[in-house]
């Protein structure tokens, strides 16, 4: 049972604890804004609330510009939040990695059943001391990590872009879709009203009645099909500046623009050049070099120091003592040689990985290039030459036709090639605008169909104690 001078000690002995670990820090909450290296760039801060971008009240007719619908984006898209949301992260992760290792303060109580003859009540301490510059290292590691994010968020960015950007050409042409197959309704509607009059004069015959109908079913079935595109393209565009709920309305500037001019050299160099994907291999291969020292200090041994403050020891008269021990490992089995290996080959892996996307790169402008060069002829050769020649030969034909002088197949074929080379025109800008888009965002698309690469990697703290040092082997026996 214990004398009421031991729980006396006892008593002391806590006080004492509660007031070392008051002194060091032991619960103190640190708040938003201390100062403890903790800073993001403001870009890349995510906010709590996204709120879309007002847009300006001119009191004209209401449209939308690109500009406004990258802003929305800008604002709403939530893989970019996510991805600034990785970037705060690994800066969290920075800061955490280069910490040192928190003291520890304990009570220490022996020979408790010695009727107080033996009695011991005393305080521990304890502290590791991280040698070899390990946590500067550890901050060197995690610092081109962040980098490494920073630009997989300003790749995201791009895909936002270019998504944007598609979206808004498909709408556009759609609306310009609806518009050609409302004119060709009313050019099929014309034939028809023409047969009509030719019918009822006795001057062709039921056959070509039931043909110009069949033209205006034909041609309803575009429109219908020009609506639902529209439809289409306006979820996609919704979808992609984060806003589903956007009421539909104009877009406005021109889709037909003339192409612009693009060189394969000069566009694969600057692909090479601009390209967050090729930054964030670099940070990469930084980060296996940064890695490589980090597990070359790892064999540096850490110290830990422990000492005891015995408050009252019955076994000399109830006086004071304490007892002080040092001790440091030796790295005479594991020296860390497996790390280190593994490190020098992450290093090889991430040195070959950014040749690998060079030339992946290269691979994936290829086509698009082709893709863009094939659509520049088609909308110049469209522009100059077969759109003019199609609405001229339409012309020509419903006159001649009207004048008795063709039959109904030729005035058939004209419509029929006028529609065709006019959708075959809208077709072929909407590959050029596509095409031009993607060489100009970097090859970047797709925002929505998948999660940007990089997540924050475990904080790198092999061989740092961060939980309280015990301290075992103190104690006198």
């Amino acid at each position: 049972m214990t004398s009421p001078l031991n729980r006396t000690g006892i008593a002391k002995t806590l006080r004492t604890i509660v007031w070392c670990a008051s002194f060091i820090g032991v619960g103190v909450n640190v708040q938003a804004g201390d100062d403890i290296g903790l800073r993001m760039a403001d870009s890349v801060i995510p906010e709590r609330e996204q709120v879309p971008v007002p847009l300006p009240d001119t009191g004209e007719t209401c449209g939308l510009t690109l500009e406004q619908l990258e802003q929305m984006a800008l604002s709403s898209n939530p893989s970019l939040q996510r991805a600034a949301a990785l970037v705060g992260a690994a800066q969290g992760n920075w800061v955490q990695v280069g910490l040192a290792p928190n003291p520890s303060v304990g009570y220490e109580g022996q020979q408790l059943g010695s009727g107080g003859l033996a009695e011991q009540h005393g305080v521990l301490f304890s502290q590791e001391i991280v040698r070899g510059g390990k946590l500067q290292l550890n901050r060197a590691v995690a610092g081109t990590e962040r980098m490494r994010l920073e630009q997989e968020l300003g790749a995201q960015q791009q895909r936002v872009l270019t998504d944007v950007r598609v979206a808004y050409y498909e709408v556009l042409l759609a609306q310009r879709q609806i518009d050609l197959t409302e004119n060709l309704i009313r050019i099929s509607g014309e034939g028809s009203h023409a047969v009509d009059a030719l019918y009822r004069a006795k001057e062709v015959g039921r056959s070509d009645v039931l043909q110009a109908q069949l033209e205006i079913e034909n041609a309803q079935i575009l429109a219908q099909n020009a609506r639902n595109r529209y439809e289409s393209a306006w979820h996609s565009l919704s979808a992609v500046i984060g806003n589903p709920m956007i009421a539909r309305q104009e877009l406005l500037g021109d889709a037909a623009a003339p192409p612009r001019e693009f060189d394969f050299d000069q566009a694969l160099g600057r692909l090479l050049a601009l390209s967050p994907e090729m930054a964030a291999a670099s940070m990469s291969v930084e980060r296996a070099r940064a890695a490589i020292e980090r597990e070359r200090a790892e064999p540096i041994p850490n110290v830990t120091v422990q000492g005891l403050v015995n408050w009252q020891d019955n076994g000399i008269g109830g006086k004071p003592d304490g007892g002080l021990a040092v001790s440091i490992p030796i790295p005479v089995f594991n020296r860390n040689q497996g790390g280190v290996a593994r490190a020098q080959q992450e290093l090889v892996a991430a040195s070959r990985a950014v040749t690998q996307l060079e030339l992946d790169l290269q691979n994936r402008l290829a086509p698009t290039f082709e893709r863009y060069s094939n659509a520049r002829n088609q909308v110049t050769r469209y522009r100059d030459v077969i759109l003019p020649a199609a609405e001229e030969s339409l012309s020509l034909t419903r006159k001649t036709y009207t004048a008795g002088e063709a039959s109904y197949n030729s005035l058939l074929i004209a419509q029929r090639t006028y529609s065709q080379t006019q959708l075959g025109y809208l077709d072929a800008v909407r590959s050029l605008r596509i095409a031009e888009v993607q060489i100009d965002g970097l090859l970047l698309s797709g925002s929505l169909e998948s999660a940007p690469s990089g997540a924050a990697n475990p904080a790198i703290n092999a061989g740092i104690q961060t939980e309280p040092v015990g301290a075992i082997g103190l104690v006198p026996q």
